[in-house]
């Protein structure tokens, strides 16, 4: 090539077309904007339709520690999973203050609506259930349940409040006798009997009447429910404003509380139910044994298997097997017990009795120790509880079987101990006095002798020989006094 000439061809190779660069970056483009399309279309639904669930949880038995434990832990879970509301489905006797106070402390800060449902037809709503339910964003019963008899009673205090008692001064004023409501219902006025209980019947009251304001429900049949005691059936309570509806099942409850406007942490949501799927959140088996070992009845007989059990360890030791189970049931028994609301002069009973018990077992007293502990523990087990809490009473049955239990018990004691007594000694100093022997050897007021397979050394004022019979007349340290076998001196 000649010089001063350019060789276009290698330009040309070197420096592509513009026009092939832009088709490639074209099509580097539309494979990409393919990808992120797919990528976007794979998490496209999970994020524009996330699944709307309803978390339902069932409270049935009485209001306690183990129930405020799972009702915790089931508004959390629906947090968790975004719930678009919580059901409660509920068949309550009652329960605890402090245990119903909890719940619906949770309830009220809850970001998430709480729908109450006293569900299955003859369920209940009593005492503590009826301050959940009017706690609730949304308050439903089934047909044929009920809800009311508020009273609180004193825990620890020997007793309930006497609310809805008559009043006996009916010569003096006959308008106290009886009066009727707007619904013809009969009712009775009463009053508190003294200071204390007055306290405890008007915090009760501005309590529930605070909750019916919250809710915008019917505050007067609240306070009357509280103060006389009242109860309603469920097309009663949502004619009185007592509830919002009544409902036959949870999917009812649902498609009821659609559009309803409520009130969730100081502000208005509406609520939108439809078409939602229904979690269930069952009490796990954390809560079941909350719930076992926190029923009186449970704690107190681990209590008695753990005493027995520590007593028979104490009685044989290193047979470990009674001992480690009942620590065990002890401590489970104390734990149940430091949780429940206890009459402080009950557990002292039952705590001396417990004493007086294991005292009879490592220092005989023929009974009286044992005896005297076993009625102790009774009443101490008749009191400790008070009977008006709902759910959390002491069966008859059960102190009847500790008690029969604790006096055989002791019975058997006083009857080891009385054998042991006439028994004759087998062992000891006064076990060798008597004991037949035979002279090994002897010499000069001494020697030794064979008694109860031992050789022994001995001494006598009488001349021995050889394989001659002796018996043992006393012992002086490890020294034998012999005489002659025949000598009744």
């Amino acid at each position: 090539m000649p010089p001063g000439t350019l060789d276009c061809s290698a330009m040309g190779a070197r420096n592509p077309h513009p026009g092939s660069v832009g088709k490639r970056l074209a099509r580097v483009a539309a494979w990409g904007l393919v990808a992120l399309t797919g990528l976007l279309l794979t998490m496209l639904p999970n994020a524009a339709q996330p699944e709307r669930t309803a978390v339902v949880m069932h409270i049935d038995g009485a209001i306690g520690p183990a129930i405020t434990d799972y009702v915790n832990r089931g508004l959390a879970h629906a947090q968790e999973r975004n719930a678009a509301i919580v059901v409660i489905r509920m068949d309550t006797p009652g329960g605890l203050d402090t245990s119903m106070r909890n719940i619906i402390r949770e309830i009220l800060a809850s970001p998430i609506p709480v729908a109450t449902f006293v569900h299955p037809s003859g369920a209940r709503a009593a005492s503590a259930g009826t301050y959940i339910l009017y706690a609730s964003h949304i308050a439903a019963m089934a047909p044929g349940t009920n809800l009311g008899a508020a009273t609180p009673v004193q825990v620890g205090g020997g007793g309930g409040l006497p609310f809805g008692q008559q009043e006996e001064d009916d010569s003096n004023n006959n308008d106290n006798d009886e009066s009727n409501d707007d619904n013809g219902e009969e009712t009775q006025r009463t009053g508190p009997q003294n200071a204390m209980e007055a306290k405890v019947i008007n915090d009760a009251v501005a309590y529930i009447r605070g909750l019916a304001e919250m809710r915008e429900r019917n505050a007067d049949w609240a306070e009357r429910a509280v103060r006389e005691a009242v109860s309603l059936s469920s097309s009663d309570a949502a004619d009185q404003n007592v509830v919002d509806f009544v409902a036959r099942d949870v999917t009812e409850v649902l498609d009821l509380a659609h559009g309803r406007t409520v009130t969730v942490t100081n502000e208005d949501v509406t609520l939108d139910t439809e078409n939602l799927a229904v979690e269930a959140f069952d009490p796990d088996w954390r809560t079941q044994f909350l719930q076992t070992i926190t029923n009186p009845n449970v704690a107190l007989i681990l209590m008695m298997i753990g005493i027995y059990g520590l007593i028979f360890e104490f009685m044989n030791p290193g047979a470990l097997v009674p001992g480690t189970i009942g620590a065990i049931c002890l401590l489970i028994g104390l734990y149940s017990l430091a949780i429940l609301p206890l009459n402080y002069a009950g557990a002292a009973l039952m705590l001396l009795g417990i004493g007086l018990m294991v005292a009879e077992a490592f220092a005989p007293s023929f009974g009286i120790m044992g005896i005297g502990g076993a009625i102790a523990f009774i009443l101490g087990s008749m009191i400790l509880m008070d009977p008006n809490v709902p759910g959390f009473q002491l069966a008859w049955p059960v102190i009847a079987t500790i008690a029969v239990t604790t006096l055989a018990f002791s019975l058997i004691v006083v009857r080891m101990a009385w054998t042991s007594h006439r028994r004759g000694v087998v062992s000891g100093r006064e076990h060798m006095t008597g004991a037949p022997g035979k002279v090994l050897d002897w010499r000069r007021g001494s020697g030794h002798v064979f008694v109860q397979g031992e050789r022994w050394q001995a001494v006598s004022s009488v001349p021995l020989k050889r394989g001659q019979p002796v018996k043992v007349v006393g012992v002086d340290g490890l020294t034998l006094q012999v005489t002659p076998e025949d000598d009744d001196n």
